[in-house]
């Protein structure tokens, strides 16, 4: 027996990905929002329901989003792609605001409402704050990114009016040997090129990518919980710390930093506000709503990951 409809949007990314295929085995039907039909239905096959939408509104999955548990929002263009040149900026906030328009469209016109709305955000919303502390009482900081990410978050909270419970998950970088950060971590490493980016003292708030698709099932699931959550790694450290770790894990030298202003040169302000700067954050709601990391701490992560190496 189905343990309900979940509809996911930006299913086809690295997170999207490992979501689905982890709520269709614990017994969920699954519907994935998607402008490339063909390019879904290669990766998911008869794992999910295929639906085209166009990123802006409900038409075409309306119906879907009448019957639906939960719709989680993950879409969006990759923030760390390439260089924010003006015409990257306007792609990247556009795709957050236009996807966010279309759950709070579903919800508006649905006869029956979800019961959930879980929005995808990120720690960049606390913008660079260097050793301060941060839970998800702090307030936004300044900066593109930060600015983007506040813009992100509220673009569903309409949904709030309707009687629909929302859950906004502000990610750290979360950790994974196909998808997220690193990757491109690994590869200097991998040619004894390995080191922390510019001072390494700011702080690196990650997340296993199995605790980040086990914090939205266990949010998703846990039906009195609403509001803002930090899904990140309760054990806080710094680019140099995790440097050190990862050359120990993969037994390759870390002592070849990187000098700040090779990557400004290269990404611009997008170095500035994301590899350059960092976030002290914690994930004190979900440990208190008694969420348990599977992987706490970063070698026990990094080991995992990079087992089949």
């Amino acid at each position: 027996m189905s343990r309900g409809l979940i509809i996911i949007s930006g299913a086809t990314g690295f997170i999207g990905k490992a979501l689905t295929r982890e709520l269709a085995e614990s017994g969920y039907d699954i519907a994935v929002l998607t402008r490339d039909r063909e390019k879904a239905k290669a990766q998911f096959r008869d794992r999910a329901i295929i639906a085209e939408w166009d990123g802006q509104t409900s038409q075409g999955w309306l119906e879907l989003a009448s019957c639906a548990r939960a719709l989680i929002n993950l879409a969006g263009e990759n923030i760390g792609a390439g260089r924010w040149t003006k015409k990257r900026k306007k792609l990247i906030v556009g795709s957050r605001l236009n996807a966010g328009r279309a759950v709070v469209d579903a919800v508006r016109r649905a006869p029956a409402k979800p019961k959930t709305v879980i929005q995808a955000s990120a720690v960049g919303y606390y913008g660079p704050r260097e050793d301060e502390p941060l839970d998800e009482s702090a307030t936004a900081g300044e900066g593109f990114l930060a600015d983007t990410v506040r813009q992100w978050e509220l673009s569903t909270q309409e949904v709030e009016d309707a009687g629909v419970r929302r859950v906004v998950i502000r990610s750290g970088l979360v950790l994974g040997k196909d998808g997220g950060v690193l990757p491109r971590f690994l590869r200097p490493f991998r040619l004894f090129l390995g080191g922390p980016l510019g001072t390494g003292r700011q702080w690196f708030s990650w997340v296993h990518w199995k605790d980040e698709v086990g914090a939205i099932r266990f949010l998703l699931e846990r039906e009195d919980l609403h509001g803002v959550f930090n899904v990140a790694s309760p054990q806080s450290l710094t680019m140099r710390e995790f440097a050190k770790t990862l050359g120990r894990v993969i037994k390759r030298p870390s002592w070849f930093p990187v000098p700040a202003f090779l990557p400004r040169l290269i990404f611009g302000e997008m170095a500035k506000e994301t590899l350059l700067a960092g976030q002290k954050v914690l994930p004190d709601a979900l440990l208190k709503a008694g969420y348990i990391f599977q992987y706490p701490e970063i070698e026990a992560a990094l080991k995992d990951i990079l087992s089949a190496d």
